[in-house]
């Protein structure tokens, strides 16, 4: 009797040891069928580029096949939720940018739940971000528009990319943090507002860089200052808005998840292939050309992260006054 139990604690031992070992011997193989990368945006913008460039290098590294589908509308939440329902297996990726964090404080009702629903697999590129000005604005520096805008309250403007998009929520923690009354012009994309800025219609603009440069080479516009806390070493001359007012940085960022419950070996593999090429200077070129900033981040650093953005941002639009849509 007592070798029988003895050899039935045994068997049961072994049936345990072999399926934790299961998801090892998985990931070992991953992946056997071609995964899918979500991209909720339309093609051609630096979401769909950063999201083919991932499905590239995966493909290479891993050999298996990585196929991006974009599936866009309402402001990214279609595609975002359709990778929320995915089998937690890894064949169902999403590349999304920071609007993950920030449509549950800017909609009602949102369809996914980041924390429940998303496992962070690395942490892509940091998309720079600048105030630009009119050229007939006479401002040259943060602190002259920051004089400038107390000398008139309510005088000077902003353009957007649209309600609660970054560019409205890093203007609005801008004037949060000086004290400013700019009044808000939201458009539908950055680049109408920017013509406008351009045109002496508008005061400015908290831009992503990547549209805006064709306009500041040829003086159409002036960049004042960066949004991020230290200065873009591509450009050493441009200072900070933390160099005149302490503690500002924003960051709009792209990064890479897999569905909650997605076995752990499986997202490092993910991961550990992803961040040498990201290390290479090579596609710190590719992503400049862009705007973007290529980081490496490994799972642990990237969730992190995210948590600390959206408590901030969360913060920034509550403050703003910014209220939720259906």
């Amino acid at each position: 009797m007592t070798v029988m139990r003895k050899a039935g604690a045994a068997s049961v031992a072994c049936v345990l040891i072999a399926l934790a070992l299961l998801p090892a011997l998985a990931a070992d193989d991953y992946p056997t069928r071609p995964v899918t990368i979500v991209v909720p945006f339309t093609p051609g913008g630096s979401t769909d580029i950063l999201g083919r460039y991932e499905a590239e290098v995966l493909q290479r590294a891993l050999h298996g096949s990585f196929v991006v589908e974009n599936r866009p509308g309402a402001g990214g939440e279609i595609g975002i939720a359709y990778a929320a329902k995915a089998a937690p297996d890894g064949y169902t990726l999403l590349h999304a940018p920071s609007v993950i964090t920030l449509l549950p404080y800017l909609k009602k009702h949102v369809s996914y739940d980041l924390g429940k629903d998303f496992e962070p697999v690395g942490l892509i590129g940091l998309t720079q971000f600048g105030l630009v000005v009119s050229p007939s604005l006479p401002v040259k520096s943060v602190a002259d528009l920051i004089a400038l805008a107390k000398q008139k309250p309510d005088a000077l403007t902003y353009a957007s990319a649209g309600i609660g998009t970054p560019h409205q929520i890093f203007a609005e923690l801008f004037k949060t943090m000086t004290g400013v009354s700019i009044r808000h012009i939201p458009y539908k994309g950055s680049i109408p507002g920017l013509t406008d800025v351009a045109s002496g219609n508008v005061s400015m603009e908290f831009t992503d860089l990547a549209p805006a440069m064709p306009l500041i080479q040829a003086g159409k516009l002036r960049l004042i200052a960066m949004l991020a806390n230290t200065r873009n070493p591509d450009m050493p001359d441009v200072p900070s808005v933390a160099e005149t007012v302490a503690g500002y940085d924003a960051k709009s960022w792209q990064g890479l998840f897999a569905r909650a419950g997605t076995p752990k070996a499986i997202v490092d593999k993910i991961s550990d292939a992803l961040q040498p090429d990201l290390k290479r200077p090579k596609t710190a070129a590719r992503f400049r050309a862009i705007g973007i900033v290529a980081q490496s981040d490994t799972p642990a650093e990237f969730g992190a992260f995210i948590a600390s953005e959206g408590v901030k941002w969360g913060k920034v639009i509550r403050a703003s006054g910014i209220e939720p849509t259906d």
